[in-house]
């Protein structure tokens, strides 16, 4: 939907069950930006940076494409691509909660863990999503199912 705003960064390829073989080659010192979550290319490869830089280069992107007002309310999902462990998320988590504070966006409701995967692949994604009245009232309504929990 149009108030929903993802970027995710790679720092090893996945492997697709049927080839058992990874599906991109990455260097141990590389990441790539802007990736999908099935290996698909990126919008830039570089260096790998730390976890600070990496969560402060996706959200410049999400940030200027989702052009928040100050005082706007957005709910956050910080994910894994698959095998980064949650100490790492919830580092990028507290990045995500300084940067939004300090443009005066405040989070109404955050989810960080395993929510959409690929097989081996080390990574995370950030999403925010910016929450108007209906879509914070829908957000808020219970929802209790295999792979999501909220309400």
């Amino acid at each position: 939907n149009d108030h929903t705003f993802t970027m995710g960064v790679a720092l090893s390829p996945c492997s697709l069950p049927q080839t058992r073989r990874p599906n991109f080659e990455i260097g141990p010192d590389e990441m790539e930006i802007g990736m999908g979550i099935h290996g698909e290319p990126g919008i830039a490869r570089g260096k790998l940076k730390t976890a600070d830089e990496i969560t402060d280069e996706m959200l410049d992107k999400i940030l200027d494409e989702m052009a928040p007002a100050h005082g706007d309310k957005v709910a956050v999902l910080v994910n894994s691509l698959g095998s980064t462990p949650l100490m790492e998320l919830y580092i990028m988590n507290r990045r995500v909660k300084q940067r939004l504070d300090d443009v005066g966006v405040a989070i109404h409701a955050t989810w960080v863990g395993n929510y959409c995967t690929s097989l081996e692949m080390a990574g995370a994604s950030v999403t925010l999503m910016q929450l108007d009245a209906e879509l914070q009232t829908m957000l808020d309504h219970p929802c209790d199912c295999a792979m999501f929990r909220a309400g």
